[in-house]
């Protein structure tokens, strides 16, 4: 018995060491012309869910942390937007919507329980491709 053991010993270190795959992230290293993004909204509600001014909590004058809610309907388009000095964090609650982003050479899936890191000067723009609208929450550091 202590043989089998050791047999599969070398192939559960595999797994216990491996380095999750994370959905939702870069499938191809590179950029992404967005000459021809789209610049207006479609099929889009944005819903500001709350909302914090940060001058008297940490002492950044003019910015607030707020969050709110995304409901991008099938064919729905957020425009092309930066994250230059916005950084956020967008969570992909229910369906799924595809991002096109400057620091990506193909276009990014993002499915429900996916979450999106946005900084450093990322450009992007996203599409829902599916049937069912996407439910997004987004939270960013915004000048307001």
């Amino acid at each position: 018995m202590m043989k089998t053991i050791f047999k599969g010993a070398p192939l559960a270190l595999a797994f216990a060491f491996a380095t999750p795959a994370f959905a939702g992230t870069c499938p191809t290293p590179g950029s992404m012309d967005l000459k021809n993004a789209p610049t207006m909204p479609k099929g889009v509600t944005d819903t500001v869910i709350g909302a914090i001014q940060l001058g008297g909590e940490i002492n950044v004058e003019g910015r607030q942390l707020r969050t709110r809610r995304l409901v991008v309907q099938p064919g729905g388009v957020v425009p092309l937007h930066s994250h230059k000095d916005r950084p956020a964090l967008i969570y992909t609650v229910s369906g799924s919507i595809t991002e096109y982003s400057s620091a990506c050479g193909a276009p990014i899936l993002h499915q429900a329980g996916d979450i999106s890191r946005e900084a450093d000067g990322l450009s992007h723009y996203w599409i829902n491709h599916g049937k069912v609208p996407a439910v997004l929450l987004s939270s960013d550091v915004f000048h307001g």
